[in-house]
């Protein structure tokens, strides 16, 4: 006999001795009632195994768990590769000021600024608008692969490119569980067409 058939076996056993109290408890002494109840308990319990039922739930709860696990070392993961990096954050979060305090951060910048005030154009004062930036040394993709990688062909537009780029980034993001290799040759990509 089979597992299964035992549980169920022992199910209706326990329900008809529950049913059968919960009648002598009716007819001739209310105690019984008390006796009954323990014997339905186990007869659903008994039940709830036999259906299988039990173990779907205790699967699903592991996955469940497994999940949230999963998640929060993700999250860890990219917490601890955020610290190694000296305290940058994420994509476009700029550095994290830790310990810091506001007047802390604006006195240590205006002493930068006095420093570097000689060597800007201007005598020191801040230059309004865009600036140039310096032509690319690096080796990223060329622009043939740029538009491959993005899914793009060559004559899309820049803002083609940029929407292309945000969808690519929202699958390869490593925060959002993508790869993080990946999720640098999108951002070099377009890095490369927004020259």
């Amino acid at each position: 006999m089979n597992r299964e058939r035992l549980v169920a076996a022992l199910a209706a056993t326990f329900a008809g001795l529950a049913v059968l109290l919960t009648l002598v408890a009716v007819v001739a002494e209310p105690v019984a009632l008390f006796v009954a109840a323990p014997f339905a308990v186990v007869a659903y319990l008994l039940w709830y195994q036999a259906s299988g039922r039990l173990v779907e739930r205790v699967y699903a709860s592991v996955e469940q768990r497994a999940r949230v696990d999963e998640r929060t070392r993700q999250r860890r993961t990219a917490r601890g590769r955020a610290e190694a990096d000296g305290g940058r954050g994420g994509f476009g979060a700029g550095p994290r000021r830790t310990g810091q305090t506001r007047r802390e951060t604006a006195g240590g910048r205006q002493a930068r600024e006095r420093q570097a005030g000689g060597r800007r154009a201007g005598g020191g004062r801040r230059q309004r608008g865009r600036q140039r930036r310096a032509p690319r040394t690096d080796t990223g993709p060329s622009t043939a692969e740029a538009y491959s990688i993005l899914d793009l062909d060559p004559s899309a537009d820049q803002s083609a490119v940029r929407s292309a780029y945000r969808e690519r980034v929202k699958e390869t993001h490593p925060d959002r569980g993508g790869n993080e290799e990946e999720f640098k040759r999108v951002t070099a990509a377009y890095e490369r067409l927004s020259e």
